[in-house]
């Protein structure tokens, strides 16, 4: 299956849905025919003006139907248990409280709903040395009530995120070496105008590889924090992994302690990857070497 193919696994073509944040890139347009409302940041307008230089299809920018500012999806909407299926695609990672973004989204969705949900693997994207997110900082978020990102996760974001060879996202058989995409400069300006303006800057808050994602809801179900467990995963392609949850799923079919032995070995893969590389770049070298050598 292709990447849409895996968002839309669980997602009834016939039945109404939301996509939320979809900018330039819908998963289930309306000119495909998919009874669709979109909820963004900015109306369709500003859209195409905030992506006109940015090497996108303008075109697959859609009528946004809700523009959201911060209220509750249900105020919104104007609907209450009304949608069949909810798509978010590289939004998660976004919010400020996560288990208040999908009890959210419990507001608009029928009981038999589901959410679908495509997800960075930080292994392979800007995220790559960022820490994973542990259950903690998601819990105590949810507590503080943040409707903007704190000034340590600025911080952490602005100092770590990488490119590899020259891109910010990537798959498992990409070589190259990293470089650094912010400067201490940056963060500084970052932290500050989160301090003292207030500020909402657009940076990813949560960090997860495949697992790790999986072990969250399984535990925040189980501690009573959301309504949804686990209805199907597809694991990792290219940079992204793909999640759908619901009221009627069963959950994740392994215990705790194996889920944690996998994410333990997600991160054992990030290093071997790594080395892998590194041992791939220096046999490339000395070959190149020695066919200069036989040249000259």
């Amino acid at each position: 299956m292709d990447r849409k193919a895996k968002a839309l696994l669980q997602v009834d073509p016939n039945a109404y849905g939301i996509e939320i944040g979809p900018s330039h890139n819908p998963i289930a347009p309306k000119k495909d025919g998919y009874k669709v409302h979109i909820i963004d940041h900015m109306s369709c307008e500003q859209l195409i003006t905030k992506y006109t230089n940015h090497n996108v299809n303008l075109n697959n920018i859609e009528e946004v139907d809700f523009v959201w500012n911060g209220e509750s999806f249900s105020e919104l909407t104007g609907k209450s248990k009304y949608y069949d299926w909810i798509i978010a695609s590289h939004l998660i990672e976004h919010t400020p409280d996560l288990i208040a973004f999908i009890n959210n989204c419990d507001t608009i969705l029928k009981d038999n709903g589901v959410i679908s949900l495509v997800i960075p693997d930080k292994r392979f994207c800007f995220d790559h040395f960022r820490p994973i997110t542990g259950i903690s900082r998601i819990i105590d978020s949810h507590f503080q009530k943040p409707i903007i990102h704190s000034p340590g996760t600025v911080a952490e974001y602005y100092l770590n995120v990488v490119a590899k060879s020259g891109g910010i996202a990537w798959d498992a058989y990409t070589a190259g070496t990293y470089r650094f995409v912010h400067t201490l400069e940056d963060a500084l300006r970052g932290v500050e105008s989160v301090i003292n303006d207030k500020a909402y800057l657009d940076v990813h808050a949560w960090c997860f590889t495949p697992h790790s994602f999986r072990l969250i809801i399984h535990d925040l179900f189980n501690l009573g924090f959301i309504p949804f467990q686990e209805l199907s995963f597809s694991p990792t392609v290219g940079c992204e992994f793909f999640v759908t949850l619901s009221r009627k799923g069963s959950g994740v079919d392994k215990s705790r302690l194996e889920m944690l032995e996998l994410i333990e070995s997600e991160l054992k893969h990030e290093v071997s990857s790594l080395e892998e590389s590194e041992t791939m770049v220096a046999k490339c070298r000395g070959v190149i070497k020695r066919i200069i050598s036989k040249l000259t």
